[in-house]
């Protein structure tokens, strides 16, 4: 068997599971999550302990998410700041948000976050037209696959040289290859134009000379680009 074609089996996944080191507030906030119709949006633990890792290689101080959800991510982020640390969070619903506004307060870090209720481009323009540009360590893209693009290039702007975006789903549950792949539920859920808004970022990605790139197989695909 080669490396590549190692499956991962329920069991396997859950001696994966045993490795981490995950808060408590983390674990009952994605526990509570998964209740949700929607609970697909969410990042599993071992993303999340993945982002908090390059949080704190980076030696980040300012991180940008665009995608919050019910916050899981966003906390992730904010536990591996440091105390003067701060990360903007970009969503539309103040229902998902107001689910990890609870467990921001009890992790200690909600002064760590700066949630903003708004249409993500929105909140990137202004952030661009307030002077910020170049100014972020970090940039996580997990919202609305049509606008990727769009996100993509905003954060570079916003992002500073050496630091780091991550954007995920960049496999869409396999539909980048064939979306046939996708089961009725999740095709209910991807566009045609989500796939092939994806699809196109990850070619354009590639062939970026403004930064350095290389996609994980880590949940449903993640790509981290670094600014040049």
């Amino acid at each position: 068997m080669k490396k590549s074609e190692i499956l991962f089996s329920d069991e396997l996944r859950e001696y994966i599971l045993s490795t981490l080191r995950e808060e408590e507030a983390l674990r009952r906030l994605r526990i509570e999550t998964s209740k949700d119709q929607n609970a697909i949006w969410q990042i599993p633990p071992e993303q999340g302990q993945f982002l908090s890792f390059l949080i704190k290689l980076l030696g980040a101080k300012k991180a940008l998410e665009i995608g919050t959800y019910t916050g899981y991510s966003a906390l992730c982020v904010a536990l591996a700041l440091p105390d003067d640390g701060k990360v903007i969070t970009c969503d539309i619903s103040e229902d998902f948000t107001n689910i990890g506004r609870r467990y921001w307060q009890e992790a200690c870090v909600a002064h760590k976050i700066d949630l903003r209720i708004a249409r993500a481009l929105d909140t990137l323009a202004a952030l661009i037209a307030s002077g910020e540009a170049g100014t972020f360590d970090f940039v996580f893209i997990d919202a609305d696959k049509v606008n990727y693009d769009h996100y993509y290039e905003k954060s570079l702007t916003l992002l500073r040289p050496g630091g780091i975006i991550a954007i995920d789903n960049v496999l869409l549950f396999g539909s980048v290859i064939d979306p046939n792949l996708l089961d009725d539920e999740l095709r209910a859920r991807i566009t045609d134009e989500d796939i092939r808004v994806v699809r196109t970022l990850n070619e354009k990605i590639k062939q970026d000379s403004r930064i350095d790139e290389t996609m994980l197989p880590l949940a449903d695909g993640l790509t981290l680009v670094r600014k040049r």
